[in-house]
């Protein structure tokens, strides 16, 4: 989420907190395109309008096929929950070919088609070899009082779920140099202070 300050939230300022949940609109090139799609742009042409404003790198695929969503959901896998998730046990699907009329469709529903990734902890049954974690990332259909429903643009969100305070929902620019760079500088600036 380039400079918003996931990471330290999770681990200082939820110091105490167990997470059981987070959801998340993790790449600002693909919540670009859906909410410019949501107004009405097909996606080929919402696409082009993001590398046009440098939100999309010339070749889109990591981003709009949710290849980078999936990372993000595996460092956030490791800092809320200390597990290790391998790339195959994360369901994914991107925005590729997500269709303008699904989109359209959504809006006249009350709700807004946003690339989220989910981490929750799996239902453990005794004896069971079941997995820790269930990691999606999906397009979903959110209905407007989800706080993630109205983050539009390269903003992105995330939403912790634990156990002593309910719901907590960061939300910060997903995109842009400076803010990228403000995230290096952040992460610089905490290992120094680990040394």
């Amino acid at each position: 989420m380039s400079g918003t300050p996931v990471l330290s939230t999770i681990r200082e300022g939820l110091a105490g907190a167990r997470v059981i949940g987070l959801r998340g609109i993790l790449n600002g090139t693909a919540n670009y395109i859906l909410t410019r799609m949501a107004e009405g742009l097909d996606y080929q042409s919402a696409l082009a309008e993001a590398q046009a404003r440098n939100y999309a790198e010339p070749d889109p695929s990591d981003d709009v096929e949710a290849h980078d969503v999936v990372a993000k959901a595996r460092i956030l896998a490791a800092t809320a929950f200390g597990e290790s998730i391998a790339i195959d046990d994360v369901y994914r699907r991107g925005i590729a070919h997500i269709p303008l009329e699904r989109v359209q469709q959504a809006v006249r529903d009350n709700c807004r088609i946003k690339l989220v990734a989910t981490v929750r902890l799996s239902p453990r049954e005794r004896g069971s070899e079941a997995k820790p974690l269930d990691v999606h990332v999906e397009p979903v259909a959110l209905p407007l009082h989800d706080p993630l429903s109205r983050v539009d643009g390269v903003m992105n969100a995330l939403t912790l779920e634990t156990d002593t305070v309910s719901e907590v929902t960061i939300i910060g620019p997903g995109a842009g140099a400076e803010q990228a760079g403000q995230g290096v500088f952040a992460d610089l600036v905490s290992v120094a202070r680990a040394v």
